[in-house]
């Protein structure tokens, strides 16, 4: 083969003659010399909307430890895949160096190595040079602020864990496999040094991955190292998503998680430490960004706050529900008592006791929606109990019958004009076309922030998420913990509009 001088750089001589080029040498353009490298890691590219496939993307590291991207197009992948495993160690003759893609980056480099209609790859066996397992680029929370939203590269993160899917690490969290590839998703916050908390969403093979060797370990992991994560920021918060191309390590895994581990280890204040504002707090959103995200293909159950002015309560619709009063649940007519309807109470000849779910209008600057306020939410609005309104009324009402339903009382109507900050929930009702009514579980002062919980493990406000299908941005949803209300909310929300309101049998 005849040697090519690059850049007045002479090539390198290996043993077998062959002329051998760095990666570092690796300019734009043809070609016809040998790369040796290790194949880090390979993944499919897809278009996001169509979900055509692009080509496949490779990770590269040569025997000076630089890393470079590769690129085999759609129609040569056949050739070269049945060889393809990662960790092997291969030489690749002929090639052309393609300018590195602006967006999503996983390498410094200027290059990518683009394979041709010329080039040969073939396995080296006996490697008589050694090549790293790896290269990771990582960053600081500081680093992924400044970077956020630019669709730039795409950096590492190495951290230790504080919460999986809102379960802290202190009792070993459950993960079920199979509800977790059914959902696509896994949320874990994590804190990397002493920095802030920060939200990190794992998706599809990630989330499966992160779920296998989790539950692989035998002692509860705490560090996690996360590769090529995009930087998004929602509702004012920074989170970290995975994408196509993203690797999981823990504990032992690699070499800087085993570092970190030892760092943490003699480092067990920032281990304690628990960043309760940056993990409970929930995201804002306006109405429109809500409908927005309620349209997602993988949105699920999630919290947010919203603020927003109530112009109407709606009339023609039951205010209230009969619930039982152990558990709140709604409470069905027997035969000859009422009985609860939650399958985990199942309370006999329960008590009905008067419980909210009306119907309001509200409106923000972006777009209008209808609230269903449950329970404490609508005790918080109007200072008094749904029973004792129900209660008022039929003492001035003594002609009525049980069956009779109660009008809308004054102290809902007297909240029309009034301005608030809502937390709300969405539930799968939202998402399958049943209702756009949307659940509100808690009324914020406008004037102070909600109050910042002591205790990660008593309360986990659920956040939003979002996932990066190669520059596709799609957004996703968290789970968490809200108020009592919220268990009912999912029952009754698919039918705040239908249900009729029937006299307690007090």
């Amino acid at each position: 083969t005849m040697a090519m001088k690059r850049n007045g750089k002479s090539p390198v001589s290996s043993e077998s003659d062959e002329k051998v080029m760095f990666f570092k040498d690796v300019s734009l353009g043809p070609h016809a010399t040998q790369l040796r490298f290790r194949l880090i890691h390979f993944w499919e590219a897809r278009n996001p909307i169509k979900k055509t496939l692009i080509g496949l993307e490779l990770l590269l590291i040569d025997e000076l430890g630089t890393v470079i991207q590769g690129f085999i197009p759609p129609g040569r992948i056949k050739k070269y895949l049945p060889d393809m495993k990662q960790g092997s160690v291969y030489q690749l003759n002929n090639f052309y160096g393609s300018k590195n893609k602006p967006m999503y980056r996983v390498a410094d480099h200027i290059a990518t190595v683009s394979f041709t209609w010329n080039s040969e790859m073939s396995v080296l066996h006996e490697v008589p040079i050694s090549f790293d397992e790896d290269r990771f680029r990582f960053h600081s929370y500081e680093d992924f602020e400044a970077n956020c939203d630019l669709k730039g590269d795409l950096y590492d993160v190495v951290g230790h864990m504080k919460l999986v899917n809102g379960q802290t690490l202190i009792e070993r969290p459950i993960l079920d496999e199979v509800e977790i590839a059914a959902s696509r998703r896994i949320m874990v916050h994590v804190q990397s040094h002493d920095g802030p908390v920060m939200k990190l969403y794992l998706w599809d093979h990630a989330a499966t991955d992160f779920c296998k060797k989790f539950n692989s370990y035998e002692n509860t992991p705490t560090v996690l190292l996360v590769t090529t994560v995009n930087t998004k920021r929602l509702g004012g918060t920074l989170a970290l998503t995975s994408i196509s191309s993203t690797r999981l390590f823990m504990d032992y895994d690699v070499q800087p998680t085993k570092d970190y581990f030892t760092w943490l280890a003699s480092n067990p204040e920032i281990a304690n430490q628990v960043s309760a504002e940056v993990v409970t707090k929930r995201e804002a959103l306006t109405i429109a960004e809500i409908f927005s995200y309620m349209t997602q293909e993988s949105a699920k159950d999630a919290f947010f706050e919203c603020t927003a002015t109530i112009d109407d309560v709606v009339h023609g619709s039951a205010w209230y529900y009969i619930g039982c009063s152990e558990c709140h649940a709604k409470a069905t007519k027997g035969a000859t008592s009422l009985i609860c309807t939650n399958t985990r109470c199942e309370k006999v000849n329960t008590t009905g006791v008067a419980q909210y779910r009306a119907k309001i209008s509200v409106y923000d600057n972006s777009e209008q929606a209808f609230f269903v306020l449950l329970g404490d939410a609508g005790r918080e609005l109007t200072g008094r109990h749904a029973s004792e309104l129900v209660t008022n009324y039929f003492e001035a009402n003594e002609h009525k019958g049980a069956d009779h339903e109660v009008p809308v009382p004054e102290a809902l109507i007297s909240i029309i004009g009034q301005t608030h900050k809502f937390c709300v929930k969405v539930t799968d009702h939202n998402f399958s076309g049943n209702t756009r009514a949307i659940t509100v579980t808690k009324i914020l002062s406008l004037d102070t922030p909600p109050p910042t919980e002591v205790s990660v493990e008593s309360n986990i406000a659920a956040t939003s998420e979002e996932t990066v299908k190669t520059g596709n941005e799609v957004c996703g949803t968290s789970n968490g913990r809200g108020d009592p209300a919220d268990g009912e909310s999912k029952r009754i929300s698919a039918d705040a509009e239908t249900s009729t309101a029937k006299r307690p049998r007090c």
